[in-house]
């Protein structure tokens, strides 16, 4: 956000006043604009936007395409039911151990029978192995995937440098030409103002795509996070076969092998742990991705930042926006504020927060009366502006300072307005 001047015709009062004790100053109109651009990429799906409309603060007014970013919270969500469903039969599963346990201490008769359930755990367990290991390699792809969405910054800027660099040549050969009055000095200034427009349309560009860089690096400690998350389960899943394994040779020692079951028991259910350790490791990863896909999301959604009015729009709907794409400008007409430059033996009489009497010229004669607050006075003096009346007409140095006055819907942006003091 930033405060633009609108000067059209910069306080043109030459002539309007032919007696100097009715003003002490005038100036301009002007307001805070906006200029409001796409935070991300993608075609425009809706942009209810029009030249002259009023519009609130975070109103959604548009939006980008979101349809891969909705896809893929469908798969996160997905992926997160699955890894509860895992993480309750993990539950289930400890609880069958607990009773497992008791009826080794219960009962001799059961050694058999109990045999036969690890040999059938061991092969769930190989079971579960394997498709822990399809997971694992399902995650690489998906990080291979991401990181294939890094973008070239130099690449994808490339573009703007050039169009840069062919400004700069054709400034040079308007300058020439200028000097042998071949040009004018506005085509001049004109292309200065492409170039300024365009190196911060490179700057924009070159941090959004730091940014995106920075999310795909995000995504991918997510991905590493499930694939920490996978191999905490397949350490559950091995210590779960080796305490099998201590059981059945426990059936096989008799008491000495009970006592051995029960400890293997005792490490499955650690391996159950560790699986569900594994899998909030998951579900933190996906966590994660989701809250870069929703921050996505939300930058899709095109908003204004400020209560005003459209003064300028950039795009139309169906359109493809880039992020730094400017969209539409917006400006807060509640409040307006004449810019007006002061002497300095007339600081004396003007402070922060002051009063003071403001007559906006409308031209043909007719003028509206307003109460005006200073609102900020500069702390450096400058040379007077040509166009720039002052009571004190002898004066070379005068300080600019704010007046805001409560727009009641007459005053425009470059209005001209006359202010007196007292």
């Amino acid at each position: 956000m930033k405060k633009v001047i609108f000067i059209a015709a910069l306080g043109i009062f030459a002539t309007a006043c032919s007696n100097e004790s009715e003003w002490d100053a005038t100036g301009t109109f002007e307001a805070t604009e906006v200029v409001v651009s796409a935070k991300c990429s993608g075609e425009i799906k809706s942009f209810n936007v029009e030249e002259g409309q009023e519009v609130e603060a975070d109103a959604q007014l548009g939006y980008l395409d979101m349809t891969q970013l909705e896809l893929q919270k469908s798969q996160f969500d997905a992926n997160q039911a699955n890894l509860d469903a895992s993480k309750a039969n993990l539950d289930a599963n400890k609880e069958n151990l607990t009773a497992n346990q008791d009826n080794l201490t219960s009962s001799q008769s059961g050694l058999d029978a109990t045999n036969a359930q690890f040999d059938a755990n061991k092969d769930a367990m190989n079971e579960n192995k394997s498709q822990l290991n399809i997971s694992k390699r399902q995650i690489d792809a998906n990080q291979n995937s991401s990181n294939s969405r890094i973008l070239d910054n130099e690449r994808q800027v490339a573009s703007i440098k050039q169009q840069i660099e062919n400004l700069k040549k054709e400034k040079a050969r308007f300058t020439a030409m200028l000097k042998d009055n071949a040009a004018s000095q506005k085509q001049v200034d004109d292309i200065n103002y492409q170039i300024l427009v365009l190196e911060k349309q490179l700057a924009a560009t070159q941090e959004q795509l730091t940014s995106s860089n920075q999310s795909v690096g995000k995504q991918n400690d997510g991905f590493k996070a499930q694939k920490d998350g996978v191999d905490a389960q397949m350490r559950g899943v091995d210590a779960q076969m080796r305490g099998v394994d201590a059981q059945k040779r426990g059936v096989n020692a008799q008491k000495s092998g009970l006592d051995a079951q029960k400890r293997g028991l005792d490490a499955q259910k650690r391996g159950i742990d560790a699986q569900k350790r594994g899998i909030d490791a998951q579900k933190r990863g996906i966590d994660a991705q989701r809250a870069i896909v929703d921050n996505q999301i939300q930058n899709s959604i095109i908003t204004s930042p400020v209560n005003g009015t459209i003064l300028t729009k950039y795009a139309q709907r169906g359109e493809f926006a880039t992020t730094g794409k400017p969209l539409f400008k917006v400006a807060d007409m509640s409040t307006v504020y004449l810019r007006a430059y002061f002497t300095s033996d007339q600081l004396a009489d003007i402070k922060l927060g002051q009063q003071v009497k403001v007559i906006a010229d409308f031209g043909g004669g007719k003028t509206r009366e307003y109460t005006g607050k200073v609102s900020w006075i500069s702390s450096e003096s400058e040379f007077t502006p040509k166009t720039i009346q002052t009571k004190d007409t002898r004066a070379n140095l005068v300080y600019a300072v704010k007046i805001a006055v409560r727009n009641d819907g007459y005053l425009k942006l470059g209005l001209s307005g006359n202010v007196k003091l007292k």
